[in-house]
């Protein structure tokens, strides 16, 4: 049920950030917004989709469970739906943004930072980032990545390595998309040496330089 729960309300606040997308309005100005009632509200935040081993997982066991037995758990599986669209509408941003500097996603280069699950942990599994990598890929775009966590990591049978994160690596990513905001970070000098970045967790969100910047 804890599980199903952050799912569910994970699901609504992506879902509300595709509506604040299409509105022009900054879903973590209202998140933060809705966090000053001081009852009543759980901040829950978007982010490229869910990872890990129990939150995108175990809702589907219990619904699986429940049509065993002929109950039909809409909810769960409206979450699931949005929570897995989230890797292609981070794709979406990703080719809005570089529509900005007149460049086509097909041929570019991406740095992805933080290819865990969340932050801080060394754990890959059913990271939305991969979804990513995967996408771009398939969309003939070369993707490197850096992530202390995750020293090497294959999808398919395709296999990368953690680059050394330097002002060379980040100024040669046409875009550079930050999908696990790892504590270890320094936001401000990534982006004050990126070309473009794409901000999946709002971890640039105290940085001014926003024509840089392109949040989901």
């Amino acid at each position: 049920l804890e599980n199903t729960f952050r799912s569910v309300n994970i699901a609504l606040v992506n879902e509300l950030t595709l509506m604040c997308d299409r509105l022009g309005i900054d879903i973590w100005n209202v998140i933060e917004a809705a966090a000053t009632k001081p009852f009543g509200f759980m901040p829950f935040y978007p982010g490229p989709g869910l990872g890990g081993h129990c939150i995108p997982i175990d809702p589907v066991y219990l619904s699986w469970k429940a049509k065993s037995h002929g109950f039909d758990s809409k909810f769960i599986k409206f979450a699931e739906e949005i929570n897995k669209s989230m890797p292609h509408y981070v794709v979406r941003k990703i080719t809005q943004a570089l529509n900005t500097c007149k460049r086509s996603l097909k041929g570019s280069k991406f740095l992805l930072l933080g290819v865990a699950y969340k932050e801080d942990v060394g754990d890959i599994r059913e990271s939305p980032a991969l979804d990513i990598v995967e996408i771009l890929c398939e969309k003939g775009a070369e993707v490197i990545y850096n992530d202390p966590y995750i020293p090497k990591m294959k999808i398919g049978k395709r296999e990368w390595e953690s680059l050394p994160l330097n002002k060379i690596l980040l100024s040669q990513a046409d875009c550079v998309v930050i999908t696990a905001a790892h504590s270890c970070y320094d936001y401000k000098w990534i982006v004050e040496n990126a070309r473009l970045a794409v901000d999946t967790r709002n971890a640039t969100k105290n940085l001014l330089d926003k024509g840089k910047i392109i949040k989901i």
